[in-house]
Formats: C-alpha cells, sequence, structure tokens
C-alpha cells in the first residue's frame, strides 16, 4: 500500500477521533458540568429588600430541590445569579443585560417593581431569552402586545386584583363609593385602568383618584380631597415606603376609613413605618405558611428552617407571597427547561406550553401556561390578609 494511502487512513482517523473527542466533550459538559443559569434582577437594598430576599429564599429552595434530584438535561445543575435593581428601571435593564449576555442564563426572572418588570420586557423579547415574573403585577408584563411573547409570570395580575378588591371592600366593608390612592408611576395607572373597569362593570362611581410619588412622606392633601368627596373605602396601590405613610397620613387626619390594597404593603418594613395602625390594613396575598398545609407547602417550610437559620416558624417566613412564587416559578422554568430538552431561548418558551401539570405550592396547575395565557395564577388563588404583631396573617386569623 502506498505511502500516500496510509497518510490519507491517518488523516481520516485524526479527523474521526477529533469528532468524537468534540462530541465527547459536549455531551461531558452536558452531564457534569456546565451549570444552566437562573437569573434574578430584583430589589436586594432598600425599603423592599425584605421582598426581594424572599423572592432570592424561594427560588434557591426549589433550586435545591432540583439539583439533589439530579439537575436538568442530563445532570446539569441549576445556579441563581442574582443582581440589584434598587427599583430602579434603568439599573433593572443594566442588570438584565448583564445576565443575558455575560452569565448567558437560561431565564430571566424580575423582580418587585413594575416599572423595573416593564422596562426589561422589550429587551427580553428582542434578545429571545424567557422572562419569569415572581412579583411585579402590571397587567402590560405579560399582556405586552410582543407577537412572540417571552414573558411569564407567577404572581397577581393588576386587573384581576383590581375585581378581587372592589369585591372584598364591598362584601366585608359594604363600600359603595370607594376613593383611590395610587402611586404614580406604571404600577400605578396598571390599577387605576383596572379598578375602573371593575367599578364600570359593578355600576360604582368613585369618590375620586388621587396620586402621590414614591418619596412623598404627607398624602394629607390627597386623602383630604377624598374625604371631602365621600369616600367610604380607600383602594391603595404603593409600595411599602409610600403605603405607610398613606396609613400615617390618615393617623395625622384622624380618619378612620377601611384600607383595601394591593400587595405593597407585604414587601418590607410596613409594621415599623406605620406604625399601629398598619393592621388596619387589609391586602391581597397568593399564599400563606399559616394553617394547615399541604405535603409540598410542609416541605418548603421544614426546608426553609433548616437552610434559613433566622426561620424558626411560618410567622418567620416573610413575606411568603415572595417565597412561595418564587419556588412555583423556578419549578415551572425547570419543567420548561427539560419540555424543551434545551436552554436554546425559543425552546424554552414553547417548552412552557408543553407543562401539563405540576403539583406545587399555590395550587396543582394543569396547563398553566398557553400561547394565549401566560399567567398561571388566577383570582381563585388569592388570599386576603393582614399585619398581626409584624406577621402577615389571613385576614380573621390569629395564629
Amino acid at each position: 500500500m502506498s505511502s500516500s494511502v496510509f497518510s490519507t487512513r491517518r488523516t481520516l482517523l485524526a479527523a474521526g477521533f477529533a469528532l468524537a473527542g468534540t462530541a465527547l466533550t459536549g455531551q461531558a459538559l452536558a452531564q457534569s458540568g456546565e451549570p444552566i443559569k437562573l437569573g434574578l434582577v430584583t430589589a436586594l437594598s432598600g425599603q423592599s429588600a425584605l421582598a426581594g430576599e424572599s423572592i432570592t429564599r424561594g427560588m434557591q429552595i426549589a433550586i435545591d430541590e432540583i439539583n439533589a434530584k439530579g439537575g436538568l438535561l442530563g445532570g446539569r445543575k441549576l445556579e441563581l445569579v442574582r443582581r440589584d435593581d434598587e427599583a430602579n428601571p434603568a439599573k433593572g435593564v443594566i442588570a438584565a443585560r448583564e445576565l443575558i449576555y455575560r452569565e448567558k442564563v437560561a431565564v430571566v426572572f424580575g423582580g418587585l417593581d413594575t416599572p423595573v418588570s416593564m422596562a426589561i420586557v422589550p429587551l427580553i423579547n428582542q434578545e429571545k431569552v424567557p422572562f419569569m415574573g415572581p412579583w411585579a403585577a402590571g397587567t402590560g408584563i405579560t399582556k405586552n402586545g410582543a407577537e412572540a411573547n417571552f414573558a411569564f409570570r407567577v404572581s397577581a395580575v393588576d386587573e384581576i386584583v383590581d375585581v378581587g378588591m372592589l369585591a372584598y371592600a364591598q362584601k366585608t366593608f359594604s363600600a359603595k363609593k370607594p376613593g383611590l390612592i395610587l402611586v404614580n408611576n406604571p404600577w400605578g395607572e396598571s390599577n387605576e385602568k383596572g379598578l375602573k373597569a371593575a367599578m364600570a362593570a359593578k355600576g360604582v362611581v368613585p369618590a375620586g383618584v388621587e396620586k402621590f410619588e414614591a418619596n412623598d412622606v404627607d398624602m394629607v392633601p390627597q386623602l383630604t380631597r377624598l374625604k371631602a368627596a365621600g369616600a367610604d373605602t380607600l383602594f391603595m396601590v404603593g409600595n411599602v415606603g409610600p403605603s405607610a405613610q398613606v396609613v400615617k397620613s390618615l393617623d395625622r387626619m384622624g380618619w378612620k376609613v377601611p384600607v383595601v390594597s394591593h400587595w405593597g404593603p407585604a414587601g418590607g418594613r410596613f409594621t415599623e413605618l406605620a406604625g399601629p395602625n398598619a393592621k388596619e390594613v387589609h391586602f391581597v396575598q397568593t399564599y400563606s405558611f399559616f394553617g394547615k398545609q399541604s405535603p409540598v407547602g410542609e416541605r418548603v417550610i421544614k426546608a426553609m428552617m433548616a437552610k434559613y437559620p433566622n426561620v424558626k416558624s411560618p410567622a418567620d417566613i416573610s413575606p411568603a407571597v415572595g417565597v412561595a412564587n418564587a419556588y412555583d416559578a423556578t419549578h415551572l422554568a425547570a419543567l420548561a427547561i427539560q419540555a424543551a430538552g434545551s436552554t436554546q431561548g425559543e425552546a424554552v418558551r414553547q417548552g412552557f406550553y408543553k407543562i401539563e401539570k405540576y403539583e406545587g405550592l399555590i395550587k396543582t396547575y394543569v396547563k398553566p401556561f398557553t400561547p394565549t395565557v401566560h399567567d398561571a395564577v388566577t383570582s381563585d388563588d388569592y388570599v386576603w390578609a393582614q399585619f398581626i404583631d409584624n406577621r402577615i396573617v389571613p385576614v380573621g386569623s390569629t395564629n
């Protein structure tokens, strides 16, 4: 056999071994190896830091469970990568870009603030990276008009919460002429639209609509106008700090009026900032760790107590919605990745639609996402709560 034939055969064998080596390397990375990153952009500092930490903990407990069972896609472990948005939309977009381009995350989890999430959503739709919302409730986050919509959510949705706020106020306080006191940002705008629509459907005329800025410390002028207009209940939408200022302003006025709130007060040091009448505010939640728990609830409580030394009882899992929403959202995202058989963005988006059933913390999800429905939590899943001795408990409960 000629030397040229031997040379050709050696070249072919070498190429074959190289290709095999490349395939084995890729397989080894997938199996051993390279983690699948989930990114989180949320407030980790400031007045809502407690809520950002609760989202972190819910995600981490779910990640620990998934990794303990062998991870995803042939043994790849999940890894959480966090960034602090400081409740600032511009910083949130910078953080999301870093997670997408540098960290190569499979899914971006949004955090607390609707304005931040609304700023991030165009980016994730452009870059075709799935977004999962475990807190921010602005209707437009998931109903964003994109033909290929990459935004999903396991949380409250303003337009559904607003219907619930009206129904609760009518049933609990016999409300006939509610006044609206709302933060002056996209979240407030989302709820103004939703509350007006809910009231119009029931033939209810609002006493008035008043706005406040996120850093306002005196809402007496706005509240005085609502009182003069005959408001018999207040619908409040705002995060911890300004919501506390609404309560303190009511105290200064001596006006005892029922306050039915979105879940902003649950996000941090509300009782500390609002004072003794914080307990008079009733607000929506998606979950409570008080009372009889499902097997999933018992497992999560046990895991939280084992992992976090400051969690001694369900009372220390606060705010519960951050933990519960993030826990279920992480498991659903993992199921989507597994169904996709890949971390490629469009495949994962389609993977969300392939989820048939998941026995979660908030509920058992059956076909939670479809091409036209990107919100997994419905009005049937809401719980009304209040602060009792610095603990968030269902209304009417004392333990």
